[in-house]
């Protein structure tokens, strides 16, 4: 594949990452976002279903998805592709449970906790991370496609 083909592709998928993000009031459930942008500073408490924790986990499956597309289309290397799988799945072992635990236990000075562990899961912060990370690790050991 072309290099100009990657980065046009690799745009677009950044573009869908965006539009995930755009109309994430739309399509998704969670009282975090309205919480924060309203009732933090007045003091009350959040309302929160089981629908929110899905959505989270939603978020993150298409979230993770596209993030692993972005990285094959740039390596299209099944070793890195997998290696970023288990790194997504550790996260989400360990970010996951905690934030279903701090939002059973959430006290007023708990909010910002469970709100940043939850901005992990729902955005895709680790590309940022990794598709450096690899194309360094490309770089440095000589990789040749």
């Amino acid at each position: 594949m072309k290099a100009v083909t990657k980065i046009a592709i690799i745009i677009v998928l950044v573009g869908v990452l965006a539009l995930v993000r755009l109309y994430e009031y739309r399509f998704f459930y969670d009282p975090f976002m309205y919480f924060f942008e309203r009732a933090y500073q007045s003091g009350e408490t959040i309302n929160y279903s089981f629908g929110m924790f899905f959505n989270v986990f939603l978020r993150f499956l298409i979230n993770t998805f596209l993030s692993l597309l972005i990285l094959w289309v740039a390596f299209q290397n099944r070793g890195i592709i997998k290696f970023a799988a288990l790194i997504y799945a550790g996260f989400f072992v360990v970010l996951f449970p905690l934030f279903v635990y701090l939002m059973h236990h959430v006290q007023p000075q708990d909010y910002l906790a469970a709100f940043y562990v939850r901005r992990f899961l729902a955005h895709p912060l680790l590309i940022l991370i990794l598709l450096p990370a690899f194309y360094y690790y490309r770089l440095s050991a000589g990789v040749k496609k």
